[in-house]
């Protein structure tokens, strides 16, 4: 059972910037896909970000160019640098990974853009 924490979630200015980490208690060097989703109030669960195998990254369309994903297997740790933050990228963020069918899913991090 692999547990995921994230950190680094806040309160930023349209155009700022933040780094959300996510720390696993176990190995992530096994995992299939690691990578982010959020839910803003009132809507479902959207798809971030994720690397697949050992380093394709891919992104949602309204994230690609700003935000990037990365994974250090001798952490286990998966960040994602976020720049050219807009109110529309206020939500819980969500730190998740795959390994052998089973999803594991963090608590979450609130990031809230706002001036």
């Amino acid at each position: 059972q692999v547990q995921l924490v994230e950190s680094g979630g806040g309160l930023v200015q349209p155009g700022g910037s933040l780094r959300l980490s996510c720390a696993a208690s176990g190995s992530i060097f096994s995992m299939s896909a690691v990578g982010w989703s959020r839910q803003a109030p009132g809507k479902e669960r959207e798809w971030v970000a994720d690397i697949i195998g050992r380093s394709t990254a891919r992104y949602a369309p309204s994230v690609k160019g700003r935000f990037t994903i990365s994974r250090d297997n001798a952490k286990n740790t998966v960040d994602l640098e976020m720049t050219s933050l807009k109110p529309e990228d206020t939500a819980v963020y969500y730190c998740f990974g795959w390994q052998g069918g089973t999803q594991y899913l963090g608590q979450g991090t609130q990031v809230t853009v706002s001036s």
